[in-house]
């Protein structure tokens, strides 16, 4: 297997690509994961750079391209949102107020717009957001095909440490695996990938491309992705965020809890890491950790069946008599109501005061 460099245009991220040297009779897939930086709190911008980085992938041939985990809407690294045990401090609800303004109705004129690009550019997209339901956040990501259209959602089911005093917990209605023309594709975000039964729901369904966004950039988490791929016999694309001091608001309207005294404007505070592996581990992109980037791998799908040749963990290596699994996969709501008697939109119209003439007045 060979390295082969791509020359970036001026100024643009650089782009790491993987011969596989497959054969001609399996499909090759070009996939491309986005390592960069959300514009916090400034949702118009962060769509606008998705769209410039898309086209940047899309003019490298790429067929699939993963942005990292909270792209659209941001992770907001270092804030605790002003929580402790038993109190909440008036900045910290604002800034809540401020993080929920930024997240994205799903659908929404922002889907339609993501939408749109991946049927601009003719790839399959799949995007990190901050979902917002009513005044509940999800992290999700949304999947998108190469004809603008959007296929659906999986929100994270287990947010990690003081994510879950900002995100709610997703259930088991979206844990999908779409079958599409450039393979079966799905995601898990962050530490979700470390939860065994959800990779083996995922499995269960014949994920080939496993969707790793994540926020995760310590040296541990390549080894992660790479034990995923041999158990799952899938691909395994992880995107990160690479974001310096500088990429989010400055103090004191965001602070960096315990740390922010030690932070410079070109602090690194999210070093990336982003990758492609293999279904038989091998790394075929990444990990990088110098900076914004596109990294990119031409996937050899045959290579999914030369893995599983002696190692299916849902198929001939299992043992279903002895260990199964069984997912609830129905939504749940905490509200079920026998008929229909939401919450009824009244017209402002309607509602506003006729003025009385003076004349007439009683």
């Amino acid at each position: 297997m060979s390295l082969v460099a791509a020359a970036p245009p001026s100024g643009g991220p650089i782009i790491a690509e993987v011969d596989m040297g497959a054969d001609s009779s399996a499909p090759v897939v070009r996939a491309t994961v986005v390592q960069a930086s959300t514009v916090f709190y400034d949702t118009p911008a962060t769509l606008e750079k998705a769209e410039r980085l898309l086209a940047e992938a899309a003019g490298y041939g790429s067929q699939l391209v993963v942005f990292p985990e909270a792209f659209v809407g941001g992770y907001p690294r270092g804030s605790n949102f002003g929580a402790a045990i038993g109190n909440r401090t008036p900045k910290g609800r604002e800034e809540f107020r401020k993080y929920h303004a930024a997240a994205i109705d799903v659908p929404g004129p922002e889907v339609d717009r993501l939408a749109a690009m991946a049927g601009k550019y003719k790839v399959f997209l799949v995007m990190g957001v901050i979902e917002r339901d009513g005044y509940t956040l999800y992290c999700s990501v949304l999947f998108f095909d190469a004809q603008g259209h959007y296929l659906g959602k999986h929100r994270k089911m287990m947010p990690t440490s003081v994510e879950r005093i900002i995100w709610g917990f997703g259930d088991g209605s979206t844990i999908p695996v779409f079958d599409t023309p450039v393979g079966k594709i799905g995601a898990a975000i962050c530490w979700e990938n470390r939860m065994p039964l959800l990779r083996t729901a995922m499995y269960g369904k014949g994920i080939e491309i496993y969707c790793a966004p994540t926020a995760d950039s310590r040296p541990t988490w390549p080894a992660s992705m790479t034990h995923i791929a041999l158990e799952g016999g899938c691909f395994v694309l992880s995107a990160n965020q690479f974001c310096r001091r500088r990429d989010y608001p400055p103090a004191p309207e965001y602070v960096f809890a315990e740390i922010e005294e030690e932070l410079g404007p070109d602090s690194i505070v999210c070093a990336g890491g982003s990758l492609i592996i293999s279904p038989m581990g091998t790394v075929l992109a990444g990990p990088n950790y110098e900076g914004e980037a596109l990294i990119s791998a031409d996937l050899d799908l045959g290579e999914i069946a030369r893995a599983k040749f002696d190692f299916d963990v849902v198929g001939h290596y299992a043992r279903p008599e002895v260990l199964s699994l069984t997912v609830t996969d129905n939504p749940v709501s905490a509200v079920s109501y026998t008929a229909s008697s939401a919450a009824v939109k009244i017209d402002s119209s309607q509602t506003k005061k006729k003025s009385v003439p003076r004349s007439s007045a009683v």
